[in-house]
């Protein structure tokens, strides 16, 4: 995963951006770290291409809406919290040059954070991928995007657990072992039927498409009873409430769909972030919360947000492995 140019070297050795190679917005990237460490003769070179082109002007202001949206802050943020006392340095790296540096943490993090799941997981799905396995048992599983998962099927135990992500399961029919699924703060028994479970963050969700299953909630004696349709969270604030679950959006990616229902954008864009292998950035604030509805085929997440800028009116910018909205 790459961010768009994060050079660290001293400032004042790092050329202008050049008029005939890059696009405005890119040009606009690259001053948003030239600045950071400016010396008058490169503001003076700065001013005279700003004022060159109402264009260069008009791509520096979205630069810097991005480059200071809440999204990268707020990793920079986590990030500094977790940071041990650091030797003092000869120059302190301005707030640009902070952030990037924080995203460079954030991806170094994951990568870590990746391979201990690893060592734990039979199989892992990278970001954008699904994988259907068959169980020694019958049963089958869809992993979806970013998922892990593990199992341990014998003669007397029939044990799975979600370490990461989302999946379904189509469960075959067994009266003398139950069919487990561990997920976070869940434990899902069956005997035979199809279900998914999406694990995020601290919460887990399952919904049921036929058959009937217990949940077991970890750290009380909560039990639920769901049936075909139903659907329930459990997560850091306790067990939610049943509801009767849309599943034409909910089990859509089974089928390889995404369908958003009046969604919100902010939500509908943190859904696409679990589909595309890079960063995908709202620069406008404003439409966070336009209100979405539509089908769209998840293994085109670049498309979708083709369509999205165009039923929301606004523009869409692509970079190797990065879209910025505005």
């Amino acid at each position: 995963m790459s961010v768009p140019r994060l050079e660290t070297s001293p400032m004042q050795q790092q050329p202008a951006p050049t008029p005939d190679s890059d696009t405005p917005l890119e040009q606009a990237l690259d001053w948003l770290i030239l600045l950071e460490d400016a010396d008058e003769a490169c503001q003076a070179r700065f001013a005279q291409w700003l004022a060159a082109s109402p264009a260069n002007a008009e791509a520096f202001a979205r630069a810097q809406r991005c480059w200071q949206s809440p999204a990268l802050v707020s990793a920079a943020a986590r990030l500094e919290q977790r940071r041990q006392p650091a030797p003092k340095r000869a120059r302190r790296l301005g707030p640009g040059l902070a952030i990037a540096a924080s995203l460079l943490l954030v991806v170094g993090i994951t990568l870590h954070s990746d391979l201990l799941l690893r060592l734990r997981a039979d199989h892992v799905t990278a970001v954008g991928q699904r994988q259907s396995l068959q169980l020694a048992d019958g049963s089958r599983v869809l992993l979806n995007t970013d998922s892990a998962f593990t199992s341990r099927i014998d003669e007397r135990q029939r044990v799975t657990q979600l370490l990461r992500g989302e999946a379904y399961f189509d469960v075959a029919k067994d009266s003398s072992r139950p069919f487990e699924v561990s997920a976070g703060p869940v434990r899902v028994s069956v005997r035979g039927t199809a279900f998914a479970v999406r694990y995020l963050g601290d919460a887990a969700e399952v919904s049921v498409e036929h058959g009937e299953i217990e949940v077991h909630a970890r750290g009380n004696d909560t039990r639920i009873h769901l049936r075909g349709g139903d659907s329930i969270r459990v997560g850091p604030d306790g067990v939610g409430q049943r509801t009767r679950a849309n599943s034409a959006s909910q089990l859509a990616w089974v089928q390889g769909r995404l369908v958003f229902d009046d969604r919100p954008l902010h939500e509908v864009l943190d859904e696409l972030r679990r589909y595309y292998p890079g960063w995908i950035i709202n620069g406008n604030a404003r439409l966070n919360d336009l209100r979405i509805t539509g089908n769209y085929r998840l293994s085109e997440p670049a498309s979708i947000m083709r369509s999205l800028a165009q039923v929301t009116s606004a523009q869409l910018h692509e970079y190797p492995a990065l879209l910025i909205l505005n």
